[in-house]
């Protein structure tokens, strides 16, 4: 597995070797070294897996309390997959980063904690699937507007989205009160 690191501290992608003949392929989904060189991290606790249609946007999602670093990946299709540093008080808040993922590359997003996540489903039906340092806390769940101009994420396939009521309503991370948003630890 070949870690790369992204623009934004902390956020890496890993890159497998496949391992391809006439049967088809094979590949290590997971270890757990790779994890621990991402950096200090809990072990995963949880596994989620969502399917979406072409042009579905799930997020920009975070937890407030017990913070998610997430490994994820789609295991059928094609996602661009969205990362934002919502963290008060980080160099880097405000920030964005986009990488397609998809099932013939099967690289793989290291989203550390505290972190907004989204995605976009770019093939008529995507498969997510990520591993979870916390498990879910609905309570403390929180998100920001996928489309908030001051973050200015650009989104590949202009056209129709289809998001969820919940995240149609997502406010912009200028209107999110500064106890609503984790903190930067450095």
């Amino acid at each position: 597995m070949k870690k790369i690191p992204m623009r934004l501290p902390g956020v890496f992608l890993f890159e497998p070797e496949i391992f391809r003949d006439e049967r088809g392929f094979l590949l290590e989904v997971f270890r757990e070294s790779w994890r621990e060189s991402a950096g200090p991290a809990d072990p995963f606790v949880q596994e989620n897996h969502s399917r979406s249609h072409r042009g579905v946007v799930r997020g920009l999602h975070y937890q407030l309390i017990n913070p998610q670093g997430k490994l994820v990946r789609t295991s059928r299709g094609r996602v661009f997959d969205v990362v934002v540093d919502v963290r008060r008080g980080s160099p880097h808040f405000g920030q964005w980063l986009g990488v397609e993922l998809d099932d013939e590359s099967h690289r793989q997003l290291w989203i550390p904690p505290g972190f907004a996540h989204g995605f976009c489903a770019l093939s008529e039906e995507a498969d997510v699937v990520y591993k979870c340092t916390q498990y879910y806390h609905p309570a403390s769940n929180r998100g920001v507007a996928w489309d908030d101009p001051a973050i200015g994420i650009v989104w590949p396939e202009a056209g129709p989205r289809l998001l969820s009521v919940k995240d149609r309503l997502l406010p912009a991370l200028a209107a999110i009160p500064p106890e609503d948003l984790p903190v930067y630890e450095g």
